[in-house]
């Protein structure tokens, strides 16, 4: 039996900022706004994204596009990519779509989400890219859909959800 002391050891750092002192800032914008300006880089990108290496492509009125590049660091333990990576990225995508549907100092936050995985994901699938847009946009509950597809256009996972807007 291999004894813990002889797993080969790797790391990862994650560099991220603290989003308070912006966040005055960020709401004071439109979502869709709010979303552009992390993709120009006058915001920096929530800190969740160090995590899972999401990287904010496009973002218009009730669309978004989403990237990230799985590896070994969100594998489980039978050797793919755990079912919260996708997750992750999905539900960053429906609320990332909702969030660009809302009006300066609104919010969101996910209700539900349903996911459904398709296919395996492994370091070896590459960079994805995760598809976010709004079914239904509302005042206080919003909707939205999302899937994950390699770069062959394979869809992945899919995931439906329901947001609460929550107004000040």
């Amino acid at each position: 039996m291999t004894q813990r002391s002889e797993f080969p050891h790797q790391s990862k750092t994650l560099n991220y900022e603290d989003p308070a002192p912006y966040l005055a800032d960020v709401f004071g914008l439109p979502g869709v706004e709010q979303l552009q300006a992390i993709i120009d880089g006058r915001f920096p990108a929530p800190p969740i994204a160090s995590h899972f290496g999401i990287e904010f492509l496009t973002a218009s009125v009730g669309d978004v596009l989403l990237a990230a590049t799985p590896d070994a660091s969100h594998y489980n333990p039978i050797g793919s990519i755990h079912g919260g990576f996708a997750a992750t990225l999905l539900d960053s995508a429906c609320g990332c779509a909702v969030q660009s549907t809302l009006p300066a100092g609104v919010g969101y936050t996910t209700l539900e989400l349903k996911v459904s995985m398709l296919r395996g994901i492994t370091r070896d699938t590459g960079r994805v890219t995760v598809h976010g847009w709004i079914t239904k946009p509302g005042s206080r509950a919003a909707f939205a859909e999302a899937d994950i597809r390699d770069s062959e256009g394979r869809v992945l996972a899919t995931a439906s959800s329901t947001c609460l807007v929550m107004a000040p």
